[in-house]
Parts: structure tokens; sequence; C-alpha cells
């Protein structure tokens, strides 16, 4: 198999939390956009989304009007499958479900010819999504982080029967489109964000449910220790950085104590089953009846423009010579 030799369309499977932020980054990155849903209304919807959210980087100095304006008009929506037939990349975020992953990608692999490329961003493992695949090489994950025209981040992971030029070529084209593409070099379930993500999650709440602390504490720990370092300095830079052997003689002794569970804390299990879901229901672990949550929502989106602003300063930056 040989990767395309240009991109001139991208097309998009699926319109919700991610799909749409995947239609944003393409069509700013000049790329003609086909975003394709099972609905014209949730389409109208996405496409109302993406046009908030360009004027949002136009408020943030990120775009001008004309490219916000060229960025939506790049993209067209479709409920119709077949239209993906001209793309040379194929982004799919429908919801992790089998048999609706097995079906699409069923077909994408009928409509669309070698060599274009198939990609997953719903963070499921290339290897698992083939099942009804015939040309299976061009077949890889690309997991975007939420909401992705804001994070940097695409995990880039190929499956045992990846074609070995598919994410290389996949990493290129995200960079070009100013992602951050990492490559993951082996399937492991949730790839590497998710796993470090659920390690943090699971001893924080462990923590609250055992009364080591309340959670607005344990938030608090995070957000003004770790949390501001890890953006500068990984963890495995932290470790190197701080001494090797003085990391590992503290983990020798604290890592025996962590928490090892198999599941959730149950007390998170308990208001789950109890119907409370957080933000959306006005109460989960916190009560967001008396907290604001739409202001810290705005307070990270910004926070993230931001970084996303610096980032972009900085790749405009002069080489040395």
């Amino acid at each position: 198999m040989t990767v395309p030799a240009t991109l001139d369309t991208v097309a998009v499977v699926g319109n919700g939390l991610i799909g749409h932020g995947m239609a944003q980054v393409f069509a700013a990155a000049g790329h003609p956009v086909v975003m394709i849903g099972r609905r014209e209304e949730s389409l109208a919807a996405a496409t109302s989304k993406i046009s908030n959210s360009l004027a949002a980087f136009e408020a943030q100095g990120l775009v001008t009007s004309g490219e916000a304006s060229d960025a939506l008009g790049r993209i067209r929506t479709s409920t119709r499958l077949e239209d993906a037939a001209d793309a040379q990349l194929v982004l799919e975020a429908v919801p992790a479900d089998r048999g609706v992953q097995d079906e699409v990608y069923g077909r994408l692999d009928e409509i669309c010819a070698p060599p274009t490329v198939l990609a997953s961003g719903s963070g499921q493992p290339a290897s698992e999504l083939v099942s009804n695949v015939t040309h299976r090489g061009r077949v890889v994950a690309a997991h975007f982080w939420y909401p992705p025209q804001l994070i940097p981040l695409v995990e880039v992971c190929a499956g045992p029967e990846s074609d070995p030029d598919v994410a290389p070529w996949l990493c290129d084209i995200l960079r070009a489109a100013g992602k951050e593409p990492v490559i993951v070099d082996k399937e492991v379930p949730g790839f590497i964000g998710n796993r470090l993500q659920y390690a943090i999650l699971r001893e924080a709440w462990e923590l609250w449910a055992d009364g080591a602390a309340s959670a607005e504490a344990i938030d608090t720990v995070v957000k003004a220790s770790i949390g501001r370092r890890l953006a500068i300095t990984g963890p495995i830079e932290s470790a190197d950085i701080g001494g090797l052997d003085t990391l590992h003689a503290f983990g020798a002794y604290l890592i025996p104590h962590l928490k090892t569970g198999s599941r959730p804390a149950s007390a998170v299990t308990e208001l789950v089953d109890a119907g409370h879901r957080g933000l959306p229901s006005g109460r989960g672990v916190y009560d967001w009846k008396a907290r604001d949550g739409a202001a810290l929502l705005k307070e990270r989106e910004e926070e993230l423009f931001r970084n996303l602003a610096r980032d972009r300063a900085g790749r405009r930056q002069p080489s040395a010579t």
C-alpha cells in the first residue's frame, strides 16, 4: 500500500463533540471538509457550534474574520456515507459502539478506494475496527482529545495490520494542521493519555471516598502543584529532573499504598446508579447547583486559548542559524 500523494479533501464521519472539532481543525488548515452525520438537524447544530468556536478564535486574535469565514465555507455537510468517496483522509468519530463501527468501517472500505486512510478518533485500537475491512493496512487510530480545536495532542497508533507508512504520513498531516501528534508504539487500551488520566482519577476518587480529604482539597492539590508543573515537564522528565534515585526510593515506599482496584470507587458508582451525572444533572461528587459550572468551563476554555496562543507564537519564532 502507498499513502495518498496529496490531501485534497478530508471526510469526518460523526458530528458530535469530537467530530465537529476535527472538522474545524482541518477546515481552518485550508482543507475542504465533508462532515457526515445521520440527521440534517444534528449537522446544522454541529455547524453552528463550529461557527461559534471560530468566532471565539477570532475574539482571541487567533484567526481573522476572513479566515474564520473561509474555514466555515470549506465545510459541507452530508447524511450520505458515500460522500466520503473523494477524501484522501477519513476521520471516524462515531459513538464507541462496536456494531456501529463495524458497519461504518465495512462501508467505508467499499466506498473509499485505497490509498485513502481511515483513521479512528473514537479511542479504539485499529485492530478492533477491521473485522469488516478488506484493505486493513490503511486503518489507524488517531485519538483526538476534547475539545480537538483547542487541545493539540493526537495519539496515533497503528494496528498490527496497518501499513508502516500510514502512521508517519498521518503525523505529518496532523502537524501541518497545527496538531501535536505522538506515535504510540504498541496498542494498549486507552492509549497513553487516558491511562495516565484515569490513574490519577482512580486515586482521587478513592481518596475522596475514603475520607482522606474533601473533593475541593483534592482538586486544589492537583491544580496548585502537579497541574502546573506537568504542563512544562512530563512525569518521566520530572522524575529525572528531581533525581531518579530519589524518586525511585520514594516510589518504593509509596507505590504499595496506591489503589489498585479494578472498579471505580463504590461511592462514585452509587452516585451514578442514583442518576447523579455531575454537572449535566446538577449533582455528582460536587453539588453543581451551588457552584457556577458555566464560569468554570469558561475559565478552562480561556486558559486553553492562552496555551494555544503560546503554542502558535512558539511555532512562529525564527529558527537559530
